[in-house]
């Protein structure tokens, strides 16, 4: 039986205190799943992990936007297309273009625009990975092991939430398409263990991806107390996990895995 690791952006500015961006519990969950990574390095055949990147002008920062007064958004704040036809906000981007960026989330089902407070900007210290996971992945790969980083959101003009696909994929923009060479490394394993931040949107959202795909959703299992939710939005991703669990995906807690 080979078991992959997936990672979802287990990054500083997600799961320190101090980051941009940070998700209550998060820093919990990344020891957890670090313990877990020491516990079970023989039985790990493959570590992946995701990186969120953001340029500052990225279509989900305040800067990107602007009211009458100049006034940037607040985070947090939630933009409709109709807020961009009103005039209310005015995007840096093309207002045509974002305008229909913005009906496309509504019509495909995807989350409303929200705004958050800038975080993971590429190059940056709060784009990393949170220490504690980083130094359980390299001595798991001191094994003579390999890990994989695949950077998504870099894009500026589409949010990202899911590891495979922006939340509305670009006409001549191949990286926000469905990543077919990362669905292909996980059909490659038997297992699937999966963690990462937030619960409520990234982790979800990656899930939701994967619905197209049923054979590799019967091999999930989501690491349960490796993942935790934006606050406020404790209930946002209810109906993704109902699905994934009707799918056969399986939810454990680490420690259950610890010496089974």
């Amino acid at each position: 039986m080979k078991t992959v690791l997936f990672i979802v952006d287990m990054q500083n500015d997600f799961c320190l205190p101090t980051g941009s961006l940070y998700v209550p519990g998060a820093e919990k969950d990344a020891e957890r799943l670090s313990l877990l990574i020491r516990e079970r390095e023989n039985d790990i055949d493959k570590i992946i992990l995701t990186a969120d990147q953001h340029h500052v002008m990225d279509i989900a920062h305040p800067a990107y936007w602007k009211n009458a007064k100049g006034e940037h958004p607040a985070p947090f704040t939630t933009i409709s297309w109709w807020d961009v036809v009103s005039g209310e906000w005015t995007p840096f981007g093309n207002k045509d273009e974002v305008i229909d960026y913005l009906r496309r989330l509504i019509e495909t089902g995807e989350y409303k625009h929200m705004i958050w407070p800038e975080h993971c900007l590429h190059g940056s210290e709060g784009a990393a990975i949170i220490p504690v996971l980083m130094e359980a992945v390299t001595v798991w790969a001191r094994g003579g092991k390999y890990y994989e980083v695949v950077e998504k959101a870099l894009n500026p003009s589409t949010e990202f939430f899911g590891a495979f696909r922006a939340n509305v994929p670009l006409a001549n923009a191949p990286d926000t398409m469905f990543n077919v060479k990362l669905k292909e490394e996980l059909e490659c394993h038997d297992v699937i263990w999966i963690a990462g931040e937030a619960r409520s949107h990234c982790v979800a959202n990656t899930l939701k991806q994967l619905f197209d795909y049923p054979d590799i959703v019967r091999k999930l299992v989501i690491l349960e107390d490796c993942t935790s939710n934006i606050r406020g939005c404790e209930d946002l991703a209810i109906p993704i996990y109902e699905k994934a669990a009707r799918m056969g995906a399986r939810f454990v807690k680490s420690e259950s895995l610890l010496f089974s």
